[in-house]
């Protein structure tokens, strides 16, 4: 009988066995740590003490503590701990106590996802039926029956929804909601860090939206917010609530000892600096672990992704272990699924799951000791959720982190100490953007009408509810404004974007069920639902068969296929007003309005993992118009004059490529969110410039928070490309083969001369 090693011996194997030791490249070690314990606070209702007893709670984690002596003082709070320390009881405690002590008492939870939804509730219910009460907590989403969604209103004491559903669902229909709306006492956010961006913009102004509608109803509910690990949770929870928080950040819960790996796959094409496949060294490394028996968790970023990976570990495992003990995790599973899965984790059936980021928020799987990242996620927090997964009860848990070729992941791949002692992201949104704002003012009046002198949670209205009178959307009599339109204008506005004139995405894979799958704004559908553009949603690839521009509607078909595409842009920029500015001596740093005009012209189809071009094609789609805010840097210095026009160019492209990537990093948002033009003499100013703008109407503070951190942002673009290992410039810094020699020095020199460094 084969010996089966230990998860020790297997870590000695990493350490010492060259095969593996030579691709690590950081080895990161966090100590156990022991639980900060409180006895059960003697106010608990007694039923709800014997049921945690019960449930093997007999003291609390002093941030639980904190959290329910916070709440029973009436305060708004926001508790940031790491996954797995026992957040849900943050929430439930306080509330389940309320609801005992007055049975009247209501309380709102919101969650970003559908799954994320189901699986609190399952826990909730689970501690409801134990202490033997009469108390309901109800899911109200897409999939409530119409028979329940009546129940839900009249006797619902928790009623567990999203973002989505309250905004075009339970707030414009209030009057049927009066039993909620008069007696709730806590509204829940729940995975706070996901709300940044136009999402969280939105979001925000449906808060102020419901707050109304509670003022009056004669309600004034606290709030109760919960976060991963965030540079500004306080900031956030108060931006999103408009309310003042306190912030408990102690934890109190104990963890196991983790290794942190950072792994690099060998490089196979020395001048390009292009690395081996991170999917085959994924397969390689999981299937150590798994040969082993030991349960182990592998993130990969999409549908495809996990489904090869999946292949690829099946059939390394199939003669030593059964098919199913190794198994696929993502969106679109059917709960009943997903439930197996996490039952089959939990009693040890299941060895293995492979998952996109379905499993990244906070649904409780059991036992894991290895956590597997194929890449990097794309924000340090996402990265702590994922590792997160893994030691969840005690022992010692193992996290590693597989570096693909690209800039991003080759950056943190080579800087731990940024990926360490660095804060988390700083999430960012604004919601005073006017289109944003305004959609939601027209909600707001379809709701209940605006009195002259009222505000919006503190926001004065004056100017922008006279403007919507006039251009008659708003009707104006006896100091008030009502909503004159027929239908009611939350159906037309997404959370999810900042265009009112979306594009809708039609799911025609099985013709006789053809269905809306999503929506997107025009702008993006430029460049992500051409014809024959590839689409992912919710992990699954999709191909577009038509994109109709003028009904706005977008045809796609499932495929799968091994490559993605990408579109290019024709984009001119033009500033409209300078808001700020900082003179140096080589440089100049701006933030103001701008006015973007684009045009997708040509797609390429790149193949996964060897990003080579396997194709193109046109594309023949108008021009469209974007006004936004931009930060934006120029030169003025000597390096101007050392360089010539055309490496003066390519420089510029080649910084431009790298701060595309840094950017997003230092803001907390997805790379597509904020976009970089360089211009090699600007209409602004005649100098050499380069743009980094918010790729929605009005801005989301994005741009803002660049020129405030710029020189933090060109730091970080110098240590990426100073520390890229290749020659001459590759994919990994620059963005392209370099065309001559000394484009990677030129481009060096050029993020130098604008952080206005000497040369």
């Amino acid at each position: 009988m084969e010996f089966r090693k230990s998860l020790s011996n297997l870590l000695d194997s990493l350490k010492n066995d060259q095969e593996y030791s030579e691709q690590i490249v950081h080895w990161h070690t966090i100590p156990p740590k022991e639980a900060d314990l409180v006895k059960l606070p003697s106010e608990l209702d007694k039923r709800l003490k014997t049921t945690l007893q019960s449930r093997g709670i007999t003291a609390l984690y002093t941030h639980q503590d904190e959290a329910f002596q916070l709440a029973k003082n009436g305060s708004h709070f926001v508790a940031v701990t790491p996954t797995a320390s026992g957040k849900t009881l943050c929430y439930n405690l306080p509330v389940l106590q309320q609801i005992l002590n007055n049975e009247n008492s209501r309380a709102l939870y919101l969650f970003p996802t559908k799954a994320l939804a189901q699986d609190q509730k399952s826990e909730l219910n689970e501690i409801i039926s134990e202490m033997g009460v009469q108390l309901n907590s109800y899911t109200y989403d897409g999939d409530t029956s119409p028979s329940i969604r009546q129940k839900v209103r009249k006797a619902g004491h928790i009623v567990i929804t999203n973002p989505d559903m309250l905004h075009s669902a339970i707030l414009p229909h209030h009057t049927k909601w009066v039993s909620l709306f008069e007696n709730l006492k806590y509204i829940v956010i729940d995975e706070l860090h996901i709300y940044r961006g136009i999402f969280g913009s939105h979001v925000a102004n449906v808060i102020r939206r419901l707050k109304r509608i509670c003022a009056f109803y004669g309600s004034n509910p606290q709030f109760i917010c919960t976060s991963a690990t965030i540079a500004n949770p306080k900031e956030l929870a108060e931006t999103l609530t408009g309310t003042s928080m306190e912030l408990i950040s102690k934890n109190g819960a104990p963890s196991s000892k983790k290794h942190f790996i950072f792994y690099n796959p060998p490089v196979v094409n020395k001048p390009l600096n292009i690395r081996k496949s991170a999917t085959l060294e994924v397969r390689k490394l999981a299937g150590q672990f798994l040969k082993n028996k030991i349960q182990t968790i592998v993130f990969a970023r999409s549908r495809v992704r996990v489904e090869i990976i999946l292949t690829y570990l099946q059939q390394l495992i199939k003669n030593e272990l059964k098919q199913k003990s190794i198994r696929g995790y993502r969106g679109g599973y059917l709960p009943k699924q997903r439930r197996e899965i996490e039952q089959g984790l939990r009693n040890g059936e299941v060895l293995g799951v492979v998952s996109t980021n379905a499993l990244e928020l906070g649904v409780d799987i059991g036992r894991l000791q290895v956590c597997i990242m194929t890449g990097y996620p794309g924000t340090i927090a996402s990265a702590w959720q994922q590792a997160g997964r893994a030691g969840r009860r005690q022992g010692e848990a193992v996290i590693i982190m597989v570096a693909s070729s690209s800039p991003l992941d080759q950056y943190i791949i080579q800087n731990p100490r940024y990926f360490f002692d660095q804060n988390p992201e700083t999430a960012i949104i604004n919601p005073e953007n006017l289109v944003v704002l305004v959609d939601h003012l027209k909600c707001a009046a379809f709701e209940l009408p605006f009195k002259d002198g009222d505000t919006f949670d503190g926001l004065e209205l004056e100017d922008i509810l006279q403007f919507l009178a006039e251009e008659r959307v708003l009707y104006y009599n006896d100091h008030t404004y009502h909503w004159m339109n027929d239908s009611f204008p939350a159906h037309n506005i997404s959370l999810r974007s900042a265009s009112q004139e979306n594009v809708i995405i039609i799911d025609q894979t099985n013709i006789a069920h053809v269905k809306v799958i999503g929506e997107m704004d025009r702008f993006s559908a430029m460049t992500l639902l051409h014809d024959e553009a590839i689409y992912l949603h919710q992990g699954v690839q999709f191909q577009v068969e038509k994109l109709d521009w003028e009904e706005k509607k977008a045809f796609v078909r499932e495929v799968d296929v091994d490559y993605f595409t990408d579109a290019n842009l024709a984009v001119q920029l033009k500033v409209l007003e300078e808001d700020l500015l900082q003179e140096k001596e080589n440089t100049v740093y701006g933030f103001g309005d701008v006015t973007v005009q684009a045009m997708a012209t040509i797609f390429k189809k790149i193949k996964f993992d060897t990003h080579e071009n396997i194709g193109s094609g046109p594309i023949y789609l108008p021009e469209e118009e974007l006004h936004t805010n931009a930060a934006w840097m120029s030169l003025h210095g000597n390096l101007k004059s050392k360089m010539s026009g055309k490496r003066l160019e390519e420089s510029l492209i080649g910084a431009a490529h790298v701060l595309q990537h840094v950017g997003p990093l230092k803001v907390m948002c997805d790379p597509s969110d904020l976009h970089v033009i360089a211009q090699i003499k600007s209409v602004h100013n005649n100098k050499p410039t380069i743009f980094l703008y918010d790729r929605y109407p009005g801005g989301v503070g994005l741009a803002k928070k660049i020129y405030e951190t710029m020189d933090s942002v060109l730091y970080e673009a110098i240590n990426l490309l100073s520390q890229c290992p290749c020659l001459e410039g590759c994919p990994s810094c620059i963005g392209t083969e370099s065309i001559s020699n000394s484009i990677k020095n030129d481009t060096l020199l050029l993020l130098k001369s604008l952080k206005d460094e000497s040369i």
